[in-house]
């Protein structure tokens, strides 16, 4: 793979001077047609050079609107990043529609160097690849542009140029230790590249090979396939983020999961209080020793409108302390929301090791809501259900315990509280036309619910499907699988 990066491909200063004006004019013209798009471009600059990358990354910088351009160099992990999945300190970083992010040290390059020095084994690695797919995947899916260089040197003009750049006392600093152990371990680093390219260069994230011992050579392959890339991306049609407005259609005698609740199930007043008593000093108990050892926990709610999902979360906070959990409510995506790929506002919200965080309705809105109001695409929430499984994964790689729950009730139950709400001033604010008219379309939701429920249900991120007719009873289901889980994940 890296022969035809060894070629000994120069660019002449007189070359570099006469193209330098028409690639800057170039770069410039499509970032400024580009922040009139729907699409942001992901701009990765990985190599056995990295001393290049960081000079690919000052060029670009000087050649176009730094305003418009955010550079993220990922070096040692910071405590923060430490606490949280590998690909946290990614996502949080992507940049919305119509700019354009550049990364460097980024995670591919990362994989390859940290499987060389024995960091991670190859059954890691392997995750990690996977992970790459899966990320990049996403963000192409979504109309995101991935523009990916390898800058590949050989080992002995990497070798002199790391030399050069340590006698330098304005380079010195850039030579870090990972860029010692790639000359040291020039095969090795190498053989590793090629297999962990070969399996993440795909058709939505090509890598390019450029070959970087002539700078400007690097400098003008790279700007000029920047350009070509955006021009033609900025040609095609901006691509439709909503599709026509439908209802799911029942299937006649659809017979679902929720189909099978028992929704009969009741707790009686005094039974109730004796178990929330008790359930709550478990969860005391059990939340304290969570923090002090570490575990994190995601809790994700879904369910009808008035199942009584607010209710069964404001039980489980009772319990714990307030400095170690949050509670996220999760409404119409934001206009910088919608600006990034759906699942940026959730990785944001990933806690930190030792903290909870409840999520009342969650990234399933894509499957859901979204699927059944035409906010989505059917390709659109069909891809969804991979990419999520992809997200907890990570979640549970990483120690985090993730609990969903599905709080069910019947049409006639929920209409009932509707009805009560209207009755109560402070309760009125939670009724709106839109929980009628969502009435209309039960079946649809039914269906969406029972999907999602059978392709997302892992062994690391379990649904829970909660009886919610009774809110005694569901308020003590709920508690009682978190005192389980959270249990059982002290004990690993």
């Amino acid at each position: 793979m890296f022969e035809t990066a060894e070629l000994g491909r120069t660019t002449s200063k007189k070359d570099y001077k006469e193209q330098e004006p028409f690639l800057r004019v170039g770069l410039l013209t499509v970032q400024y047609e580009l922040r009139e798009s729907d699409f942001p471009v992901i701009l990765v600059l990985g190599g056995n050079d990295q001393l290049g990358c960081t000079e690919v990354l000052n060029i670009l910088h000087e050649w176009m609107d730094p305003r418009y351009l955010a550079a993220h160099v990922f070096e040692r992990l910071t405590q923060e990043e430490a606490e949280r999945p590998r690909f946290w300190r990614y996502w949080r970083t992507l940049r919305p529609r119509g700019q354009i992010g550049l990364y460097s040290r980024e995670w591919t390059s990362r994989a390859i160097v940290e499987r060389v020095v024995g960091d991670i084994d190859e059954v890691e690695l392997d995750r990690r690849v996977r992970n790459i797919q899966a990320f990049e995947k996403a963000l192409s899916d979504d109309g995101a542009l991935v523009l990916k260089f390898w800058l590949h040197m050989p080992k002995k003009a990497l070798k002199k140029r790391i030399k050069s750049a340590e006698k330098n006392p304005g380079r010195a600093w850039r030579v870090l230790k990972e860029d010692r152990i790639i000359v040291k371990r020039y095969g090795e680093v190498s053989d590793v590249a090629e297999r962990v390219l070969r399996q993440t260069s795909r058709d939505e994230s090509l890598w390019n090979i450029v070959e970087s011992t002539d700078a400007n050579y690097r400098d003008v392959t790279v700007a000029q396939t920047i350009i070509q890339s955006l021009t033609k991306r900025l040609a095609q049609p901006p691509k439709a983020r909503k599709s026509r407005r439908h209802a799911a259609a029942a299937a006649p005698n659809a017979i679902t999961v929720l189909d099978r609740v028992d929704l009969s199930q009741k707790l009686e007043k005094p039974a109730y209080e004796r178990k929330l008593k008790r359930l709550w000093g478990r969860l005391a108990e059990l939340s304290e020793k969570a923090h002090k050892r570490g575990m994190s926990s995601v809790f994700a709610f879904e369910g009808w409108d008035a199942a009584g999902k607010g209710g069964a979360i404001r039980r489980l906070t009772r319990a714990m302390d307030a400095a170690h959990y949050r509670v996220i409510p999760i409404a119409a995506p934001t206009d910088e929301e919608l600006a990034h790929q759906y699942l940026w506002r959730f990785w944001r919200h990933v806690p930190r090791e030792g903290h909870v965080a409840i999520f009342d309705r969650s990234w399933y809105g894509r499957v859901l809501v979204e699927r059944v109001e035409g906010l989505a695409t059917e390709k659109a929430w069909k891809r969804a259900y991979s990419e999520i499984n992809d997200f907890e994964g990570q979640l549970a790689h990483r120690g985090v315990l993730v609990l969903k729950f599905w709080v069910h009730l019947s049409q006639e139950e929920q209409l009932r509280r509707f009805k009560a709400r209207e009755k109560v001033p402070f309760k009125k604010y939670k009724i709106t036309p839109d929980d009628y008219r969502n009435r209309d379309r039960w079946s649809g939701y039914e269906l969406a619910a029972d999907e999602m429920i059978q392709r997302t249900s892992t062994d690391h991120a379990r649904w829970h499907v909660v009886a919610g007719n009774d809110k005694r009873w569901a308020r003590i289901d709920v508690l009682q699988i978190v005192c389980r889980a959270m249990a059982k994940a002290l004990e690993k």
